[in-house]
């Protein structure tokens, strides 16, 4: 039997221990590995560890039954004739000195901030110039299935923000899930929506030669190459950057890497989820604090 103890440890990491243990309340996990795992997972926790502290009680061939380890620097572990114990010190140790892990590095980066407030990084993303874009769809087939709105949010130079929103036109019904999904009905595409030729003109003129960012752009990417070639319009000439791979790269611990999974770890809210414009806004958001963090640079 194996437990463990946080105290102030990043999300990531806490997140990243329930796949071997399980919480049986905050903070505290119990489980079963065998040795050789739990000395991987201790070396995990020493190099995600970011400013908090953990103790590990383990089974162990001693009078106890059990050993000690911890990164607590109010105590230490210490040998009593055989008997591990856990000393109290009057005065703490040193800093800490473990690794960080670069999930780590972005987490307390992002607390920085928000404490301080950094005007400076602020100022840079409220003058970054970029679009973000979503569509909906009648399906995940780029080839078969047809965008049903388009929607897309973007910042100037000069920090103003505008908002496009384009209901498209579709000569096939809306399948029932997409209905339930999307909320759009045939209904609303006939009576409202614009034919594809005059969305995509209008999002052209709407994008400009800015940097778009979406989130698993590759997917939006595709439908809109083909939908320009039905129209028989040039395709876009933007430079399209993917926020899904940096968002892997810098939060390496999160249980998934659907929207608004990281959405709730960057604490942005989607008021309507596969609306194409509130997930463009979403996105527009994250790629935001991306900025914020050093993470992505336009």
């Amino acid at each position: 039997m194996i437990v463990i103890t946080l105290t102030k440890v990043p999300r990531s990491l806490r997140g990243d221990l329930t796949k071997w243990y399980q919480e049986i309340q905050t903070n505290v996990y119990v489980g079963n590995v065998s040795a050789r795992i739990r000395d991987l997972l201790w070396d995990r926790i020493m190099k995600n560890i970011g400013q908090g502290e953990a103790t590990m009680v383990y089974n162990a061939n001693n009078e106890l039954g059990y050993q000690f380890r911890t990164t607590r620097r109010d105590h230490e572990v210490v040998d009593f004739d055989g008997i591990p114990l856990m000393m109290h010190l009057n005065v703490a140790t040193g800093e800490t000195v473990h690794g960080f892990s670069n999930a780590a590095k972005f987490h307390k980066a992002k607390v920085m901030m928000k404490k301080r407030g950094d005007k400076v990084a602020k100022s840079q993303s409220e003058k970054a110039s970029m679009v973000a874009i979503d569509l909906e769809t009648t399906g995940l087939d780029s080839t078969q299935d047809e965008i049903i709105s388009i929607g897309a949010v973007k910042q100037s130079g000069d920090g103003q923000v505008d908002r496009f929103y384009k209901l498209i036109q579709c000569d096939r019904k809306i399948p029932k899930n997409i209905v339930e999904l999307t909320r759009i009905t045939s209904e609303m595409l006939a009576s409202k929506g614009v034919s594809l030729s005059e969305g995509l003109q209008s999002l052209q003129k709407f994008l400009g030669d800015l940097a778009i960012v979406g989130y698993n752009s590759h997917f939006d990417e595709l439908f809109l190459t083909n939908s320009f070639k039905k129209v028989d319009q040039p395709d876009l000439a933007n430079q399209i950057l993917d926020l899904m791979p940096m968002v892997k790269k810098s939060d390496k611990f999160l249980d998934n890497y659907r929207l608004q999974t990281v959405l709730n770890e960057y604490n942005i809210e989607n008021k309507e989820p596969h609306n194409s414009l509130s997930d463009a806004e979403a996105t527009f958001k994250l790629a935001t604090k991306l900025i914020e963090n050093g993470v992505l640079k336009i």
